[in-house]
């Protein structure tokens, strides 16, 4: 989201325009001198109340003076508040001689914000009309603040609940009260044991992504889930049905609410090809306390 294409294309192009001959002298972009938000859109993960972002401002030339231009809030297509929301550090941006890139400073309030709302604030630049470029809308950006919490293994561990669409299939209910607890042979502690997940006595083992706090996906290895004698009354293929997480659905999880949300298919290796797929199937997971736990095994679960 926070990548600078434009600019990026921008350099792309000039290093081509270079490289026509290593013979002949280099070419440079000799266009317009243009000021332009470098992206039109940029989500940022708000995780406290004191981190500070940068939306890039980029110029296509370089100068050897400084150009400053202003910002300003377009509360016509804002939802996101000032001061409650999110803080501009400066309403002005300097791109100083000899460079191509300034930074408008920006803080978001993630205690003002909710995990099933974001608020946005849309930005326009006020600049000479030299340094506007018609063919490219980039004097106006918007910028999503979204909030995102740190993550902790240790809030995917003990009682959570299962709704599974596979359960409902096969064992004639969605939920089901599991345990789960940390893999301590991963030493990045980015693995959970989800134990008895469909059925007593047969563990899963699931993966964190955690390099990216926008985009927090999780990650399953094709396993063995239990045999096919418990699950379906009689033997197929090898005797075993394996579980996995297909590429082509999108799985993640919510530091914030604790859970997760995971497309899981179910496969019988030894069958023959077109006939070993049981399906594919949605299943989630919300952790809860010991004591909500309590009153649902007192409800049977």
């Amino acid at each position: 989201m926070k990548k600078n294409i434009l600019l990026g294309t921008i350099i792309s192009l000039g290093l081509l325009a270079g490289m026509t001959s290593c013979e002949e002298e280099r070419a440079l972009y000799d266009g317009g001198e243009y000021i332009m938000f470098a992206d039109t859109l940029t989500v940022l993960g708000v995780e406290n109340n004191t981190e500070v972002f940068d939306v890039e401002i980029a110029a296509t030339t370089v100068s050897d003076k400084d150009r400053t231009v202003a910002v300003e809030v377009v509360d016509k297509y804002s939802n996101a508040i000032e001061g409650v929301h999110y803080t501009l550090l400066s309403n002005t941006v300097t791109i100083k001689a000899g460079e191509m890139v300034g930074n408008l400073r920006i803080k978001g309030h993630a205690d003002n914000l909710t995990v099933d709302y974001d608020p946005e604030v849309v930005l326009h630049l006020i600049a000479n009309d030299k340094y506007h470029w018609d063919l490219y809308g980039g004097d106006t950006t918007r910028v999503v603040l979204r909030k995102v919490c740190p993550f902790d293994i240790n809030a995917f561990t003990g009682y959570a609940m299962i709704t599974s669409t596979f359960l409902y299939n096969y064992a004639g209910g969605y939920n089901r009260l599991i345990k789960t607890s940390v893999d301590e042979t991963d030493e990045e502690r980015r693995t959970i044991i989800m134990h008895d997940l469909y059925y007593d006595g047969y563990d899963v083992k699931l993966r964190f992504s955690t390099d990216d706090a926008l985009n927090p996906l999780i990650e399953m290895d094709d396993q063995p889930l239990v045999t096919t004698g418990e699950a379906f009354g009689t033997k197929y293929g090898d005797g075993m049905l394996h579980i996995y997480q297909p590429s082509s659905q999108v799985s993640y999880y919510s530091s914030c609410e604790k859970f997760i949300y995971q497309f899981v298919t179910l496969w019988v290796p030894g069958m023959a090809a077109g006939t070993n797929t049981v399906g594919t199937f949605i299943h989630a997971i919300e952790w809860i306390s010991d004591d909500e736990a309590r009153i649902l095994q007192n409800q049977g679960y």
